[in-house]
C-alpha cells in the first residue's frame, strides 16, 4: 500500500510540475541540445521510479531495431560518394572485429553518418551502431574508433537500448508497433550514469579483447574534455554556424554523460586491475579522407595557406588522391604559386588516366602563368605521353599556349576545324580560344570569339565573365556592365563579377561605385589583393585599375582619419575654453 501511495505522490508531483511550467513559460533559443536535455532529464527521473519491465526477446528486439533503422535511414546515410563508401566499409570492418566477443550474439550492423556536426555515436536495440562523421574527424587512431564502437555495442549488449525503448513506450503510452516513430534523439542521448560507466568499462574490454589498445578509450575521453572547453566560447560570425550546431550538440552530450575526467579515471583503474600491457595504437586508416575534407573547407573559406597545409598532410598519408591534389593546386594558384599549382595538376593527370577536361585546362593556365612563352613545350611533352585518344581540350590548350609563344597558326587552324565540326561543344572551345587571345593581348579578336560563343551559349556564366573582361579592354564599359546584369548566379563567380563591375566603373571615371564593388570583390576573393596573381592572369589595364583603386581607397581612409583627428581637436579645444558670462 505504501508503495502505491508513494507512486501516486510522484505522479501528482509530476502533474503539478507540468501545470507550473505551462503557466511560467520561458523563452529559450531552439537548439539540437534541447531534446538531448529532455531525454537526459527524463532518463534520470525514470531511474528513480519503481518501474519494472519484462525483458523482450532477442527476436522482438532485433525486429524493432531493424524497423527503427529503416525509419531513421536519411539522406546523409544514403550518400554514395566513394569517400563515404570507404569509411563505411572501414567502420564495418572495425565494428565486426570488436563485436566478435560481445556477450549477446546479435546481428550487429555498423553505420557511418557523414554529418560533420554529428560529434556522437549511438546504438539502436537489436544491433545497429551509428558513428557520426564529426566524431570520426576527431580521431587519430583505429583504437579510438574501436573504443567508441565497443561502448555502443555494450549499450545493446546490456539491454540499455531495449530498456530505453520500453521506457519510452510506457512514458508515451504507445503500442509496440508505434515505436518506429520515436525521435532518433531518444537513442542519441546518454543513459544513466551507471549505464554509461558500465558501457565504458565493458566497451574498453571488448576493444582490448579484439586486439586494440585501451589507450584508445582514454584518448577519446581526453578529446571530449578539450572539446567541451573549446566549445564554451560562442560562435561570433555567420560562417561559424556549423560550429554553433556542433557546440549545441556537445552541450547536450555532456548534459547526458559522465564527466570525461571521471570516465578517464575509471578506464585507468581498469587497465591497472586487469594488468593490460601497453599496446601501440594503429593509425586511423581513413584519416586522409577527413584531412582532405578539412582542406576543402579551408579552401572554401579562402584560408589558402591552411588549405595547402592540410592537403599536404592528407597526401602524406595517401599520395594517390586527385581530390587532395586539386585542393592543393587551387590553394597554390590562389597564392600565385603557379608552378606549384601546375605540378599538382600534373599529378592529377598522372593519377586520372582519363585526363579530365577541366584539369587539362587548369594545368595549361597554371603553366602559362608560371612560364609564359616557355609553357607550350612542357605542355606538349606531357601530351605526347598520352596513349589513349586525346580530348579536344588538349588541342585547345596547346593552341592557346602557342599563341603566347608567338605562333598563331595552331589557333587559326583549330578554330576553322571547330566551326566545321558541328560538335555541340564547339562554342565552348571557341570561347576558350577567345580567352587565350585575351591573354595574348589581342582584345578585339577575343571579343569577337567570346561574343560568338556567348551568343550560342547564353547561359554559360564563365563565357559571360570573359566577354565582359575583353569588352573593358576595347572601352565598351556599358556592355561589360550590362553583361554582368545578364549573367546568372553561379557558385564562386560573384567576387569576380564584382571586380568586373569595379574595373568598368573605374575606367568610366565612376570612382565611388568602383570602390564599392572593389571592396565586395576583395572580401569574397582576397587573391584580388595579390598584385602578382592579378598581373599573371589579367591584362595590364586590369592590374593598373586595381592598383589605382587600392591607392584611392587608402587615400580616402587617410583623409577620413585626418578629418576625424581635426574634429576631435576642435571638440577638445571647445571644451577647454572658459564659458562666457551671460
Amino acid at each position: 500500500m505504501k508503495r502505491w501511495i508513494t507512486f501516486a505522490g510522484i505522479v501528482l508531483l509530476g502533474v503539478a510540475s507540468v501545470v507550473v511550467s505551462e503557466r511560467r513559460k520561458v523563452d529559450v533559443p531552439a537548439s539540437p541540445a534541447a531534446f538531448l536535455y529532455l531525454v537526459a532529464d527524463t532518463e534520470q527521473e525514470l531511474t528513480r521510479m519503481p518501474v519494472r519491465f519484462t525483458r523482450m526477446s532477442d527476436a522482438d528486439e532485433i525486429r524493432m531495431g531493424n524497423e527503427l533503422a529503416r525509419f531513421y535511414a536519411n539522406e546523409e546515410e544514403r550518400k554514395n560518394t566513394p569517400e563515404v563508401a570507404i569509411v563505411q566499409h572501414y567502420v564495418s570492418r572495425v565494428g565486426e572485429q570488436v563485436a566478435r566477443d560481445a556477450h549477446r550474439k546479435l546481428p550487429y550492423t555498423f553505420h557511418y553518418l557523414p554529418n560533420s556536426y554529428l560529434i556522437n555515436a549511438f546504438a539502436l536495440p537489436g544491433g545497429h551502431v551509428y558513428v557520426g562523421g564529426g566524431l570520426m574527424e576527431l580521431m587519430d587512431s583505429e583504437d579510438e574508433l574501436a573504443a567508441v564502437i565497443g561502448h555502443e555495442i555494450e549499450h545493446i549488449d546490456h539491454y540499455h537500448c531495449a530498456e530505453r525503448m520500453q521506457r519510452e513506450q510506457a512514458l508515451r503510452k504507445i503500442p509496440l508497433g508505434g515505436l518506429v516513430a520515436l525521435p532518433i534523439e531518444v537513442f542519441e542521448a546518454g543513459y544513466s550514469k551507471d549505464q554509461e560507466l558500465e558501457a565504458d568499462r565493458e566497451g574498453t574490454r571488448l576493444a582490448v579483447e579484439a586486439g586494440y589498445s585501451a589507450s584508445g578509450a582514454i584518448r577519446m575521453f581526453e578529446i571530449f574534455g578539450r572539446l567541451y572547453e573549446e566549445y564554451q566560447a560562442k560562435a561570433k560570425t555567420p560562417q561559424e554556424e556549423l560550429s554553433r550546431v556542433a557546440q549545441q550538440t556537445l552541450e547536450g552530450y555532456f548534459r547526458s554523460h559522465p564527466l570525461p575526467s571521471e570516465r578517464t579515471a575509471q578506464v585507468q583503474r581498469l587497465i591497472a586491475s586487469e594488468g593490460w600491457t601497453p599496446r601501440p595504437e594503429r593509425d586511423l586508416a581513413v584519416a586522409y579522407i577527413f584531412w582532405t575534407a578539412r582542406a576543402r573547407s579551408s579552401l572554401d573559406a579562402r584560408k589558402y595557406p591552411q588549405a595547402e597545409q592540410l592537403a599536404n598532410q592528407s597526401l602524406r598519408l595517401r599520395p594517390d588522391q586527385p581530390k587532395a591534389y586539386q585542393v592543393l593546386a587551387l590553394a597554390r594558384f590562389a597564392q600565385a604559386n603557379f608552378s606549384g599549382a601546375a605540378e599538382a595538376y600534373r599529378k592529377i593527370l598522372e593519377i586520372e588516366k582519363t585526363s579530365p577536361p577541366e584539369i587539362i585546362a587548369a594545368y595549361a593556365w597554371a603553366l602559362a602563368a608560371a612560364e609564359g612563352k616557355n609553357a607550350v613545350g612542357e605542355f606538349r611533352q606531357w601530351a605526347e605521353n598520352i596513349k589513349a585518344e586525346k580530348p579536344v581540350e588538349i588541342d585547345v590548350a596547346a593552341a592557346g599556349l602557342a599563341l603566347l609563344a608567338g605562333d598563331p597558326e595552331p589557333a587559326r587552324k583549330l578554330e576553322v576545324a571547330l566551326r566545321q565540326s558541328g560538335d555541340g561543344r564547339a562554342p565552348m572551345w571557341i570561347g576558350e580560344l577567345g580567352w587565350w587571345h585575351y591573354r595574348d593581348g589581342n582584345y578585339q579578336r577575343a571579343v569577337e570569339l567570346l561574343t560568338d560563343a556567348s551568343q550560342r551559349r547564353p547561359s554559360d556564366t564563365e563565357l559571360g565573365l570573359r566577354l565582359a573582361w575583353a569588352q573593358i579592354e576595347i572601352r565598351r564599359y556599358g556592355d561589360a556592365l550590362r553583361m554582368m546584369q545578364d549573367t546568372g548566379y553561379a557558385a564562386g563567380i560573384e567576387p569576380e563579377k564584382a571586380m568586373v563591375r569595379a574595373v568598368a566603373h573605374w575606367q568610366a571615371q565612376e570612382q565611388d561605385q568602383a570602390l564599392v564593388d572593389f571592396n565586395v570583390a576583395l572580401v569574397g576573393e582576397p587573391e584580388w589583393g595579390n598584385s602578382s596573381w592579378v598581373k599573371a592572369l589579367y591584362s595590364p589595364l586590369v592590374a593598373q585599375s586595381i592598383q589605382g583603386m587600392r591607392d584611392e581607397r587608402e587615400r580616402r581612409k587617410q583623409k577620413t582619419k585626418i578629418a576625424s583627428v581635426r574634429l576631435e581637436r576642435l571638440e577638445l579645444r571647445a571644451n577647454l575654453l572658459p564659458a562666457r558670462s551671460p
